[in-house]
C-alpha cells in the first residue's frame, strides 16, 4: 500500500519533471498523470498548484542544505579547507542538478518560490553568521568583521555569480568559479595564511 508520505513524494518527483520539460510551466493534470494518480489528490496534498511548486522548490533546497550546509560532511578538518569544500558542494550542486536553472531563471519571481527562497537564505544568514562568529573566536577571521554585514554581502555576491554562471551560454569551470568565488570570500573575512588555508590553484588569501 502507497503511504502518503510516498504519494506526496512521488507528486513533488513528477511536479519537477514537469516543469524541467515545459519551462518553467506546470499543469495538475500533466503531474497528476505523471504520478499516476488523481487530480483531485495531488489538490488534496498540495491545496494548489503554487502550493506544489513551493513544494518542489523546497525540496530543491533542502537537498541543497544536505549536500552543502548543515548536512555536509567536509573531509578536512581545516575551518578554511571546509569552507572552500562548501562553496565547491555549493556550485557542483546547482551545475548538476537540471532544476537548478529554473530555481534561480524562469520560476523565480513567483512568489511562492520567493517565499521558499527567503526563508532559506535567512537561514543560511542566520548560519553564515555563526560560522564567521566561530571563526573570530579561534582567532581565523579578525574581530573587527561584522559577521552579519559580512555575510549577507558574501551570500548575495556568491548568488550572483552562481546566476550569472547558470544563465550563460557557456558556463565557466566549476573548479575555476569556486577558485574565483573562495579568493572573494577570503578578501571579504580578511584571510591570512595562519587562517589554515592552502594556497593552491587559483587560492589567494590577503
Amino acid at each position: 500500500m502507497t503511504t502518503p508520505i510516498k504519494t506526496r513524494e512521488r507528486l513533488v518527483r513528477a511536479a519537477q519533471e514537469e516543469l524541467i520539460r515545459s519551462h518553467g510551466h506546470l499543469e495538475m493534470q500533466a503531474v497528476a498523470k505523471r504520478a499516476r494518480v488523481s487530480v483531485g489528490l495531488a489538490y488534496h496534498h498540495f491545496g494548489s498548484k503554487a502550493g506544489l511548486i513551493a513544494a518542489v522548490v523546497e525540496a530543491f533546497y533542502s537537498r541543497l542544505d544536505e549536500v552543502a550546509f548543515s548536512g555536509a560532511k567536509p573531509p578536512s578538518e581545516s575551518w578554511a579547507d571546509k569552507e572552500r569544500w562548501r562553496i565547491e558542494a555549493y556550485i557542483t550542486f546547482h551545475y548538476d542538478h537540471p532544476f537548478a536553472p529554473l530555481v534561480i531563471g524562469a520560476l523565480s519571481r513567483a512568489p511562492e518560490v520567493l517565499d521558499v527562497e527567503r526563508a532559506f537564505t535567512n537561514r543560511q544568514l542566520a548560519g553564515g553568521a555563526r560560522m564567521i562568529e566561530a571563526a573570530q573566536r579561534n582567532g581565523f577571521v579578525p574581530d573587527h568583521i561584522a559577521p552579519h554585514l559580512t555575510i549577507a554581502l558574501m551570500i548575495g555576491g556568491i548568488r550572483q555569480a552562481l546566476i550569472g554562471a547558470l544563465m550563460s551560454e557557456e558556463r565557466p569551470d566549476p573548479e575555476k568559479l569556486a577558485d574565483e568565488i573562495w579568493a572573494f570570500m577570503a578578501g571579504a573575512l580578511r584571510l591570512t595564511a595562519g587562517s589554515g588555508i592552502k594556497k593552491n590553484r587559483r587560492d589567494k588569501v590577503a
